[in-house]
Parts: structure tokens; C-alpha cells; sequence
């Protein structure tokens, strides 16, 4: 696949705007915007450099990533502590690739900060060249426990929620409706990490587990392990299954008749994941970090939602809004520090508050990780929008109270962050 270039904003006060692109070394990655941009003051811009997928599994979520960070810096008028940013996007192909990438960044872009990983293998390996290079770096779109817990460092914080936290959010839900659930999950991390946490959450409620299949990775055919389902007559199926396996299964469940009739649920989705289902097969109870008809959504998300849906002719994808907030909290991040050297960004990062509904959001200073709510979806029974298949049942927590403990304490984290 061919790399694509995005336009990069490099605006200085007097508004003005130089793009260029160039080819970085084996065509692996791509530097997009000039290599040195000078506005009409003189002023030397900030770089921030992007390190996500352009090409293979990952690049649909990468362009939207990229996608809603140009957005965010577009209504910063493209500056930072009134100094015009150019935004330089190099390739993720695999972790040893983004490791040398977001290493290229820092030494030969001189960036001041970057964010990346359109998934936890590229994250946790460039979370360790950030420690190793001193630069902050923001992942938006990775759910592995270990980057804010075990392999935590002072330089990486995460806005993502983990997969325990999604599921401490559904938990009580579908507890509400039944205590017998059947597990039918990839055999894979995500995957088991959703059968372990999900049934953390039936043992709590007191429910029993009528059933679990691990399933190989891109199964195709779900036919013997529904009719095992359909045998156990669970009142949930959790689903701890990747989109293109999911959507499989729905389709398969729906065909068999079931759909409509056992509730099927995943702590964590993406919209991209939903709509490749289709509108026939989709049903079950989601948990996403936001949803752009959320009515709780505030003036900025509100803000960021008519920018989007101007610019793409569509609503924005959770992906599009998690590159959004991702680039959004590092501009207020380094707003809040006042300078743009590294342990300046990291005390500002730990110390800015984002609004977010009722309770404001946060990266919590022990662990680096993003602290706000979650949202439990349902898709609609009667979907009649090309795009809002999913209905709000709960945003959690709802108080500010309940916040850290439905992120975990630090024994159950495990970070054990050195000092910066």
C-alpha cells in the first residue's frame, strides 16, 4: 500500500501555512510537513510526531486516529504556547519498525512529543523507547494492562481504558439481566483477558458460568460452538472476539435465529468493528469509551463532532474522537507545563484536567493512565441512521468518588513508576 500524506498544520500568529512531505529512510515511514518550517516571526515550530499504521490491519484506525489529531490542532489554530506545530506521521508496520520510528522522531525530527500505536504490541514497544529517549508519549487506541501497570515509566501515559476497567462497567448491567453467562472467547490476549475479567464480574454477582469455548484467531465458522449456546440457554453471551471474528459470529447467530433472543456482550468495541457487521446481524450490549450521539457529550466533543462530520461527510468514528482527545490533553498538557521540554510536558500532563461531563478526566500522576467515564451501548432495535446504530444505557461511574477504584489501586495495577 502506498504511504498516504496528510496536510500538516504549521500556522504561525500571522497565519501562515507551508506543507511539504518527504520520504524517510526504506519508504517505512513517511515525514509529513517540511523539515523546517519558519513563520513570518521567525518562530521555529514545535514538531510532534504521530507514529500510526499507514499500511496492513491497522491502517483504517490509523487515518482516523491521525484524522481527529488534525482536528484537535486545527481548533488550537494550530499553535502551542503561541508557537506554531507541525505534526510529523511515520509508520507502525511492526513493533520493531515503530520502535525505530518514535527513535527517528525524537533524534532526528527532534520532536517535542508524539503519540502512537494503533494497538498494544506497538504501544508497549514504543513506551520503552520513550523511557529510553526521555520524550513524552501519549498512546490513545491500546488496552494492554501493562503499559500503566507493570512495564508503567514516567514518560507514557494511556487514554484508553484497560479491559478490567470496561468490564467493571458492564459487569453489574448484565447481571441485572441473568446470572447463568456463556463465554466464547479468541484465544488470544484481548480475548482471554475479556473471559478473565468478565468472569471476575459474574463471580462478584454471584452468577454461574454455563459454558466457555476459546476460539482459534480469524475463526470463520461459529456453527458448532452456537449450537453448544444454544444447548446452554445462558441468559448473556459475552463475546470476547476481534471485529472481523465478531462480526462472523453475529451474522452466524442471527441465521440461527438467535438474535433478539440471548443477549450477546463485549466490554470493548470500536464503531469501524460494528459497522462491518451490518445492519441485519447487529445487536448486543457494548462498552466504548465515547459515542458521538452520546446526549452527556460536551460542548467540545460537541464542537470536535461538527468539525469532523464538516471535513469527513460522516460522524466520527470512537477512534477518530480517542486521536481527538489524545492530541487535545497533550496541547492543554503543554499549555499547562508553560515550556516544551519533556519534564515540563509530563508535569503538565499529570496536573491538566480535561472537561468531561460531570466529572472531569484525568491522567492519574501514579500510573499515567486516563481517568474517565465509560459508556455501556445497546444496539438499537430498530436502527434507522446509516451511522447511530447504538443507544446510551449507562455512563459510569457517576460519581467523582467512584472514579480511582473502578480504575484499580495500585496493588492491582502493579505501576511502580520510577521518577522522572
Amino acid at each position: 500500500m502506498k504511504d498516504k500524506e496528510i496536510s500538516p498544520l504549521a500556522i504561525s500568529r500571522r497565519g501562515l501555512l507551508t506543507t511539504a512531505g518527504r520520504a524517510v529512510a526504506g519508504g517505512a515511514a513517511l515525514s509529513v510537513g517540511s523539515p523546517f518550517i519558519l513563520s513570518a516571526r521567525g518562530e521555529v515550530p514545535a514538531k510532534i510526531g504521530l507514529v500510526f499504521a499507514k499500511q496492513g490491519t491497522w491502517t483504517e484506525q490509523g487515518e482516523l486516529l491521525v484524522n481527529g489529531a488534525n482536528i484537535a490542532l486545527e481548533q488550537a489554530k494550530g499553535q502551542v504556547l503561541g508557537r506554531p506545530v507541525q505534526l510529523v506521521w511515520y509508520d507502525e508496520p511492526s513493533p520493531q519498525a515503530a520502535q525505530q520510528n518514535l527513535q527517528k522522531l525524537a533524534e532526528e525530527e527532534k520532536v517535542i512529543a508524539a503519540l502512537g500505536g494503533t494497538n498494544s504490541g506497538t504501544a508497549l514497544a514504543m513506551s520503552a523507547v520513550a523511557r529510553r529517549v526521555k520524550i513524552p508519549f501519549i498512546t490513545p487506541n491500546a488496552a494492554a494492562r501493562e503499559i500503566t501497570g507493570k512495564e508503567c515509566n514516567p514518560y507514557t501515559f494511556r487514554v484508553l481504558t484497560t479491559t478490567s476497567v470496561a468490564s467493571r462497567a458492564m459487569g453489574p448491567y448484565l447481571a441485572s439481566l441473568g446470572k447463568k453467562w456463556y463465554f466464547i472467547c479468541a484465544s488470544y490476549a484481548y480475548g482471554q483477558d475479556v473471559y478473565t475479567e468478565m468472569k471476575k464480574q459474574l463471580e462478584e454477582a454471584g452468577g454461574t458460568e454455563v459454558g466457555s469455548d476459546k476460539t482459534p484467531l480469524g475463526t470463520a465458522d461459529f456453527s458448532s460452538f452456537l449450537l453448544k449456546i444454544r444447548q446452554a440457554k445462558p441468559d448473556v453471551i459475552v463475546a470476547g472476539l476481534p471485529g472481523g471474528d465478531l462480526s462472523a459470529f453475529l451474522k452466524q447467530f442471527a441465521d440461527m435465529g438467535l438474535k433478539g433472543k440471548i443477549p450477546v456482550a463485549c466490554p470493548i468495541i470500536g464503531d469501524s468493528d460494528l459497522w462491518s457487521i451490518g445492519q441485519d446481524a447487529a445487536t448486543g450490549i457494548y462498552g466504548k469509551p465515547w459515542h458521538f450521539s452520546d446526549p452527556t457529550n460536551t460542548a467540545a466533543d460537541k464542537s470536535f463532532i461538527d468539525a469532523y462530520q464538516a471535513k469527513y461527510k460522516k460522524p466520527p468514528a470512537d477512534k477518530a474522537w480517542l486521536g481527538w482527545f489524545s492530541m487535545r490533553s497533550l496541547l492543554l498538557g503543554i499549555e499547562q507545563g508553560k515550556a516544551t521540554d519533556a519534564a515540563a510536558i509530563v508535569r503538565g500532563l499529570e496536573t491538566a484536567r480535561f472537561e468531561d461531563g460531570a466529572i472531569p478526566a484525568y491522567y492519574r500522576e501514579w500510573d499515567h493512565q486516563m481517568l474517565r467515564r465509560s459508556l455501556v451501548l445497546k444496539v438499537k432495535d430498530k436502527i434507522t441512521d446509516k451511522w447511530d446504530w447504538l443507544d446510551v444505557l449507562k455512563v459510569t461511574p457517576e460519581r467523582a468518588a467512584d472514579l480511582e477504584p473502578q480504575f484499580g489501586t495500585r496493588d492491582e495495577v502493579g505501576c511502580k513508576m520510577e521518577a522522572l
